[in-house]
């Protein structure tokens, strides 16, 4: 694409954004304004126009999902497709850096990335090994990952005990925690941003080389950045100041996760003359409900000033429903979104159900699955959670990384090996008195005549397996996958089922080297998933950032959820429930609905709620308002409902393609009555929607 085409379909100061070429800039981008359009385009106008290669531009985002889309849009607009793009999320761009510069911190570059249940590991095995009771240490992984946000190391925490408010017990299981870390050439999610820093800070020559390498730097989601994110950009660009952020400080709802919306403030004062660029225009959106989410966000007071706006028009009301409980608000929600899909105008994946606790959901479900429509959990296990997959990847990791011990444990007596939870921890002891990895601990002991020979007999199989497959190391990854299955035996002990999904593993590992596969495994989460089945969605408020649907319910509507009790005493966590609110709303494009109910059960009593003090700042004219009563249980639709079971041995079930001879191709939308006189629903896009009897319509199944 020309540099001049680049700019066509851009507004005014989208096209501002991208024209900017030296110096920092900060885009405030309001939500649905094209942010990401702004970051491939300049992207792409600094390659096309200014000669800037693509390898020396940096970009950077929070999500997998979000950076595959920025990559795509890239080599689209560049036509061309390279591997040297550093696009990606802050995480992988830095185990990136680290893979080629990590021994200079004492690591091998054949780290090994632990997920959260790895962590967890070691901090149990720690926690039982100082005899601390863990349920005294809960949440001691949020805590140290605050830390290491915060670029607080072992070291630094000692030497300001006092100061950060930790007791000596927790200090003592940081420091064991990274010792464990290191013994196994591993780093935890956090220690990826965490060492880079320290990587560039230490070592000016390495910050110096990245510095060269990297002309131009882009932020996206700037508002999300924790501190020791924001330590990394700065490092990067103190020498050449191309900086551009781009984020929006009324979309910042990740505080419990470290992030700070004060550095979108503080880059305004260390970059020193910023160009601030607003994105108001809103292309997502109808008027009422930009003007819901405006005049909400508009009370918190400590924010950059913005008021989006839209060309398309008024739209419908948003509807606000209460009901007279959870159950009933769940049955109006499934209720509606039925109707939506029968009229044709929808189809289930565009709609959205959210919500502010995850509690809420399993009323949803339920009136879901009464009404026979599909839905999925947004947010649940990712595919790399699965233990099949996860048992496979460890195997993979140990390949790579022997010294890994807490992959080593999860595989070593899967599948069953006779290697019990004694034996293990027999090795475990020795390997805490040589101070080294189980893996070297096992083949010491097979070695030795210092140990018993029943203990070598349990252990020897399992390493001559893994040397073996070390042996294999350099095989292509789709091989090197199939023999761990082959000289194991995994895929007869999970079965069929299950094999299925170590084949789509294996068809992911086509091209890739296995480092590159291990972090991209390491570093996927559930967010990443796809959205391609037609079922409705459900998720938290927290996990809908960054999407966007035609038809959203926001359920829960009510003080205590929206916003949630722990913030109602708090300006300051008041103000980020209100942000957390205007996400949630301008995530709809054509519908919104609010739900709540009167009375509510949760955790364990039902309580009186009302509804949320958020409803008063709402102008009037801009919702209608209903209360829905509870039907008569004679009324309802499922009681016309065609059995599952007949219905399922019928190919004219909901979704299947049909042929009419008046009207041609369409969709079956719906199917009920007798079982000898089924109805169904149709939607053809020639006639729209019509209500047919299976012994007279003459319909054909294709």
């Amino acid at each position: 694409m020309t540099k001049h085409a680049l700019l066509n379909d851009l507004n005014v100061q989208q096209k501002e954004a991208v024209l900017h070429n030296s110096g920092p800039l900060l885009v405030l981008a309001g939500a649905g304004s094209g942010k990401t359009r702004v970051i491939t385009h300049r992207f792409a106008y600094l390659n096309t126009a200014h000669k800037v290669p693509n390898a020396s531009i940096l970009a950077m985002t929070f999500t997998n999902k979000a950076a595959e889309e920025m990559r795509e849009r890239i080599e689209s607009l560049t036509n061309k497709c390279s591997k040297d793009l550093w696009v990606g999320t802050f995480h992988s761009l830095s185990a990136r850096i680290l893979r080629k510069e990590i021994k200079h911190l004492g690591f091998r570059k054949d780290f090994c990335i632990y997920d959260n249940d790895d962590s967890g590991n070691i901090v149990r095995s720690i926690l039982k090994e100082f005899k601390v009771h863990e349920a005294l240490y809960k949440g001691i992984l949020s805590k140290i990952s605050s830390l290491k946000a915060s670029l607080i190391d072992p070291a630094e925490l000692l030497a300001n005990e006092d100061s950060y408010g930790f007791d000596e017990k927790f200090a003592r299981v940081y420091v064991r925690y990274q010792d464990e870390l290191k013994k196994n050439n591993a780093l935890d999610f956090d220690d990826l941003i965490m060492y880079c820093v320290k990587l560039f800070e230490k070592h000016p020559a390495v910050l110096g080389k990245y510095q060269d390498a990297f002309l131009h730097i882009m932020i996206d989601e700037f508002q999300d950045t924790n501190h020791s994110q924001y330590r990394l950009a700065k490092l990067l660009a103190s020498k050449n100041k191309n900086i551009c952020a781009v984020g929006d400080d009324d979309q910042s709802i990740y505080k419990f996760r470290g992030a700070e919306v004060k550095n979108i403030h503080t880059f305004k004062k260390e970059f020193l003359k910023v160009k601030i660029i607003k994105l108001e225009q809103n292309y997502r959106s109808t008027r009422n409900i930009l003007n819901i989410a405006g005049s909400v966000i508009a009370q918190n007071s400590a924010r950059v000033p913005k008021k989006l706006w839209t060309e398309r028009g008024d739209g419908e009301k948003v509807f606000y429903c209460i009901a007279g409980n959870e159950l009933e608000e769940a049955r109006y929600i499934a209720r509606l979104i039925k109707e939506l899909y029968l009229k044709g105008k929808y189809s289930n994946k565009d709609i959205a159900i959210l919500y502010r606790v995850n509690q809420q959901s399993r009323a949803m479900e339920e009136a879901l699955r009464e009404n026979g429509q599909p839905y999925r959990i947004f947010g649940g296990i990712s595919f790399y959670q699965r233990k099949e997959i996860k048992d496979i990847i460890s195997y993979i990791k140990v390949i790579a990384n022997p010294d890994d011990s807490v992959s080593l444990k999860r595989i070593v007596n899967c599948p069953p090996r006779q290697i019990g939870v004694a034996t293990v921890t027999r090795v475990e002891n020795e390997s805490r008195k040589r101070e080294e990895s189980l893996y070297s601990t096992m083949k010491h002991i097979l070695k030795s005549n210092s140990y018993t020979t029943a203990l070598k007999d349990k252990i020897s199989g399992f390493v001559n397996v893994i040397d073996e497959l070390i042996s294999h190391r350099e095989d292509a990854l789709p091989e090197l996958i199939k023999l761990v299955c082959k000289r194991t035996g995994y895929l007869n002990w999970i079965g069929e089922e299950k094999a299925e999904q170590i084949a789509e593993l294996i068809s992911f590992a086509e091209g890739k080297d296995i480092n590159s596969f291990i972090d991209i495994s390491s570093l996927y989460s559930c967010m990443d998933e796809s959205q391609a089945e037609d079922a409705v969605s459900l998720m938290t408020l927290h996990n809908a950032k960054g999407l966007e649907f035609p038809v959203v319910f926001i359920a829960g509507f009510e003080d205590g959820l929206v916003p949630h009790f722990h913030a109602i005493n708090d300006l300051e966590e008041l103000a980020e429930e209100r942000r957390l609110f205007y996400v949630g709303v301008t995530r709809a494009q054509d519908m919104l609905i609010l739900t709540g109910a009167k009375k509510r059960r949760l955790y364990t009593s039902v309580q009186e709620q009302q509804p949320s003090r958020f409803l008063s700042e709402i102008p009037a004219a801009c919702y209608h308002c209903i209360e829905k009563r509870p039907r008569a249980a004679a009324t309802s639709a499922s009681t016309a409902r065609m059995p599952a079971a007949i219905m399922s041995k019928s190919p004219f079930t909901t979704g299947a393609r049909v042929k009419h001879p008046k009207w041609g191709i369409g969709v079956v939308r719906d199917s009920y009555g007798e079982t000898d006189d089924v109805k169904v629903m149709v939607n053809f896009p020639s006639v729209g929607i019509k209500r047919l009897s299976l012994k007279f319509a003459n319909l054909e199944k294709i």
